[in-house]
């Protein structure tokens, strides 16, 4: 078994999508919960692609992709740019869900329709990002090793910090957070933010 980090290719795409829905439910399999499968990846995977190939990176196991990292060196820049380039074209394919309807499929379509619009709280930490590993890359100080990809590049694009969101039910990626030099920002209702200064 060969394990490598790679830099993103649009041939990756459609893996990543199944990356983020079998890592969708707090680390866990979510391919049970939504009834459209795409919606995750619409949201948390293919805009950072598009927008950041650069910013982008694969761990890849005999070359197919078993985890991702992704992100932005600009939240705020990334916001405006889905709003223009991104988001349009979803919310004619998604009729934004009725207020009773709280199905796993209406959150992330009503998360389509707000944007990646940045927290206030947040704005000292620029950048953002989301990493993803399968059950088959983990423990092994491959999530630590995409940290340090991710952030040795933002930090040559001279970015001061960076932060990210998980969800409280995902007690792994916490602990994985808090020892790889995450600090906690804030605390919200169902998540944590956390943020690492880059100097």
């Amino acid at each position: 078994m060969e394990f490598q980090i790679r830099n993103y290719s649009k041939k990756d795409l459609e893996r990543l999508y199944e990356i983020c829905l079998k890592t969708g439910n707090s680390g866990k399999d979510a391919s049970h919960i939504y009834n459209d499968h795409k919606l995750l990846g619409h949201y948390y995977v293919a805009p950072y692609v598009i927008f950041h190939p650069e910013l982008t990176f694969i761990l890849a196991l005999n070359d197919l992709p078993i985890g991702y990292i992704l992100g932005t060196n600009n939240s705020y820049n990334f916001y405006l740019q889905c709003e223009k380039d991104y988001f349009p074209a979803f919310r004619k394919k998604y009729t934004l869900p009725s207020k009773d309807d709280i199905s796993p499929d209406a959150n992330i379509i009503r998360l389509i329709y707000k944007g990646h619009l940045p927290k206030d709280e947040l704005k000292s930490y620029p950048a953002h990002l989301h990493i993803d590993i399968l059950p088959e890359g983990q423990g092994q100080g491959f999530g630590k090793k995409l940290i340090n990809t991710f952030t040795n590049k933002l930090r040559e694009m001279d970015v001061p910090a960076v932060h990210l969101e998980v969800g409280k039910k995902n007690t792994n990626a916490i602990r994985f957070y808090e020892k790889t030099g995450f600090h906690l920002i804030k605390e919200y209702e169902f998540s944590l933010a956390y943020g690492m200064y880059l100097s």
